[in-house]
């Protein structure tokens, strides 16, 4: 009898460990068939839930999108694994993030240009821009860089170096109107655009606080080097799930969302 019960509660341990194991190998395919990607909250978001859509039907794929209001935060996520991808930066950006705080990641695919442009609600043209006028600009390095660069294009002031990605005010050797710069956080821009005369705001923000690239006084053209990507940490840029996300995101269904809510203002990278 004790032989019997021996051999009996053997089995059942033998069973229910079988049973556990076959759980945890279920959970480790759930796992490795959802990813989260980083975005910022607002259109980019609703850019990336067309993907997401096409992602679930074509590749089984579930993608979680974490949204962000700030630059900063969502390559810190990524780094530390909270993340497995985010698209809302590119690469002038990514490189100084890298540069900046050792981050250990790479490019996995192109996402769009979204072309920063000035704005003014003071002004008709830049031609009515008075001396000492205040001008802000994005406060991140590269974006700061992109809006510098223009004004230099524009003829408004000379920078020492044309060619420098992150130019900022201290690289004006010329600046006869004698404007005045206020680097501000890229979200507050459309906030203080009432308060100063020239605001440089890319179309991620400018497009939901209602602006239209097409009232821009100065803008980026589709020849833009600042196509924006997904990134991944370093290893991940051939790891399936991240390539079924890069597909179905270059993909006409989300070129179509993209055009239908920038007006035009979200150029296809990958095309």
């Amino acid at each position: 009898m004790q032989a019997t019960l021996t051999r009996l509660l053997g089995a059942a341990t033998l069973v229910g460990a079988t049973l556990i194991a076959g759980c945890g190998n279920d959970n480790g395919d759930t796992e490795t068939r959802s990813i989260k990607v980083g975005t910022m909250s607002g259109p980019e978001s609703e850019v990336m839930e067309v993907a997401v859509g096409i992602a679930r039907d074509r590749y089984d794929l579930e993608v979680e999108i974490i949204e962000f209001t700030d630059y900063v935060s969502p390559n810190a996520a990524l780094a530390d694994g909270s993340l497995d991808a985010n698209a809302f930066q590119h690469e002038p950006y990514l490189r100084s993030m890298i540069e900046d705080r050792g981050y250990d990641l790479a490019v996995a695919g192109h996402t769009f240009v979204y072309p920063i442009g000035a704005y003014s609600e003071k002004h008709d043209s830049i031609d009515e821009l008075p001396e000492r006028a205040i001008i802000a600009l994005p406060n991140d390095p590269t974006n700061g860089g992109r809006a510098m660069i223009l004004m230099h294009n524009a003829g408004l002031i000379v920078l020492d170096d044309p060619e420098n990605l992150e130019a900022t005010p201290v690289n004006v050797i010329e600046n006869p109107n004698e404007f005045r710069f206020r680097e501000i956080e890229a979200a507050q821009l459309p906030r203080v655009l009432p308060d100063v005369d020239l605001a440089f705001i890319n179309n991620t923000f400018a497009q939901p606080a209602g602006l239209s690239l097409d009232d821009a006084l100065i803008k980026e053209g589709p020849e833009s080097p600042y196509v924006n990507l997904i990134a991944v940490r370093s290893g991940d840029e051939e790891r399936e799930e991240i390539q079924q996300l890069v597909s179905a995101y270059q993909s006409d269904e989300v070129a179509a969302k993209a055009l239908e809510l920038f007006d035009g203002g979200a150029v296809p990278g990958w095309q």
